[in-house]
């Protein structure tokens, strides 16, 4: 048994709890109190005067199929052959050696989604995972944990270069009900004996069953629509991913219950969909009701910069305690996995972060990162 000793613990699911005894024992959290009584056999560690707060949580990352410093042999997030990926897994291109799956857990994000590109139409499966491990099979948390389709410039601009479609945002939304309606009947062929199995089609039924969640990438409030379309012809879950533009239809995603993974907001407006960028858009969802998570897209930003972009948020009208819920318990919710991880709270995963100052000051180093109970990472 581990013993946390003297630190103020920020929960997120409840209260914060200063000068505080947080209790782990085989890898889940056991109590966290003021008062409790300290087995005489715990491991104890005084981290007086810290804070503690749950391991991050980033739900929009490419870490590692877009591996640092390994050139294109590497650099497996999208297959530009081919538009209509549905069968592809990120769980097979995941290398667990990728430096910056390093650089998450050591500033303290220790669980991920790991997502095909956006350079296809449906690029592919998905996968949420601790980020600290040698073999990715024992790192799975939700798998799949989604179907990423893209919305906008991205497909348009990768397949007018082959001469093939898409070459329109009309084309972008029908190939996609064409690939869902396809499914459907799919699934009445095969229940009839007429057709064997087919890997594109069985993960597209994943989507339309409801057992996993479309996840969209589009930052234009017109490409966000189109999702949104498509989502209430098909009855399917629906997360929008990035959502620059999304605060300009805020009411709409807040009337149909559906969450925005936004970010990443450190960026230039190197295309047209990002000039509505703006620190505030993760304020405006919040009022209007959106539950709301912030992203690095890592490598597009690095993901060691999750808490700046919590910190930009702030300044910007995004309360501090929604601010951190966006980044543990509200992301952990949104990936389906709040369950285990997200909150420091006892039966979950014990993956928590101890830091020398307050979350969001910039000059607050991580000192101690934990994942099940265990320490990975220790910059004191």
């Amino acid at each position: 048994m581990l013993a946390i000793l003297g630190g103020t613990v920020y929960t997120v699911s409840g209260d914060i709890v200063p000068n505080a005894c947080l209790l782990i024992d085989q890898g889940k959290f056991l109590a966290v109190g003021s008062r409790l009584a300290i087995p005489h056999d715990a491991l104890c560690l005084n981290v007086t005067n810290k804070v503690i707060i749950p391991g991050l949580i980033d739900c929009h990352t490419h870490l590692g199929i877009a591996e640092e410093a390994v050139g294109t042999a590497h650099i497996d997030k999208n297959e530009v052959n081919q538009p209509i990926c549905p069968h592809l897994r990120a769980l097979d291109g995941i290398n667990p050696e990728d430096r910056g799956l390093e650089d998450a857990y050591t500033s303290g994000t220790t669980t991920i989604i790991v997502t095909p590109g956006s350079e296809n139409v449906i690029g592919g499966q998905s996968i949420a995972i601790k980020t600290y491990g040698k073999v990715i099979d024992h790192m799975i948390m939700r798998q799949p944990a989604g179907i990423k389709m893209a919305f906008g410039e991205n497909p348009i601009q990768m397949y007018m270069k082959k001469d093939r479609a898409p070459s329109t945002r009309m084309t972008i939304a029908a190939m996609i009900r064409e690939n869902l309606i396809a499914a459907l009947n799919y699934e009445k062929d095969l229940a009839n004996g007429k057709v064997g199995r087919d890997l594109k089609m069985e993960a597209l039924l994943m989507l339309l069953h409801g057992e996993i969640p479309l996840r969209a990438h589009a930052h234009a409030a017109d490409d966000i629509m189109t999702a949104i379309r498509i989502a209430d012809e098909f009855g399917l879950k629906l997360t929008i991913e990035h959502a620059t533009s999304a605060h300009k239809i805020a009411e709409e995603l807040a009337c149909r219950s559906i969450a925005a993974t936004v970010g990443p907001s450190i960026t230039a407006r190197v295309k047209v969909e990002l000039k509505d960028r703006t620190y505030r858009t993760p304020a405006i969802l919040h009022q209007a009701g959106v539950k709301i998570a912030l992203i690095t897209d890592h490598p597009f930003l690095p993901v060691s910069s999750l808490r700046l972009e919590a910190a930009l948020a702030i300044r910007e009208g995004l309360p501090e305690t929604v601010a951190l819920r966006a980044i543990t318990l509200s992301a952990a919710e949104i990936i389906g996995v709040s369950d285990r991880v997200g909150s420091i709270e006892p039966g979950k995963d014990a993956d928590f972060v101890i830091l020398d100052g307050p979350p969001f000051a910039v000059s607050t180093k991580v000192e101690h990162v934990f994942i099940n109970g265990i320490e990975v990472s220790n910059n004191n």
